[in-house]
């Protein structure tokens, strides 16, 4: 079966205490509302994921949260993952690369510009910056999340929250 690989930004972070370190940031009021609006996107196209896997960061993981709370999935399945964050494209590469067989369908979340430029490197294409919160669907012709290199992928749909809004 093929894998099925939803990339998300987190969404909107919160700036306003300089004495928080850049992994403790959290959500602000449109991030807290931008996440469960775009889960609620997912369900309508009926695209819930078998598995999320997201950055330890407050920013991410909140949003991880919020987009499992709107999919109907437990909080506690979400995976942390360590080197999401801050990571490089080969790093989040070689998370893919490391992803749950079992799983054909998962979401990561993470950081720019590491996220915008593993889709670039999967799927060959021009987009230069994914907002926040934004999301993109890319599929892949193999059973096996080893198997996921550069160019592989089919980019199945890209939204964002202020996608379609005047």
């Amino acid at each position: 079966m093929p894998k099925q690989l939803l990339l998300v930004r987190h969404a909107k972070s919160d700036w306003d205490n300089a004495k928080l370190s850049d992994f403790d940031r959290p959500l602000n009021t449109r991030g807290e509302k931008s996440a469960p609006e775009m889960a609620n996107r997912l369900l309508k196209k009926r695209l819930i994921p078998e598995q999320l896997v997201s950055s330890p960061a407050l920013r991410a993981l909140s949003t991880a949260r919020l987009f499992a709370k709107e999919l109907g999935i437990e909080k506690s399945l979400i995976l942390t993952e360590p080197e999401i964050y801050e990571a490089l494209t080969s790093t989040l590469m070689a998370v893919i690369n490391d992803l749950d067989n079992h799983s054909s369908f998962t979401a990561l979340f993470g950081h720019n510009p590491g996220i915008t430029s593993v889709v670039s490197n999967l799927c060959n294409n021009d987009l230069v910056n994914i907002p926040t919160c934004g999301m993109v669907l890319i599929e892949f012709p193999f059973d096996d999340w080893s198997m996921v290199s550069a160019g592989t992928g089919d980019l199945i749909f890209y939204d964002y929250p202020k996608n379609g809004q005047d």
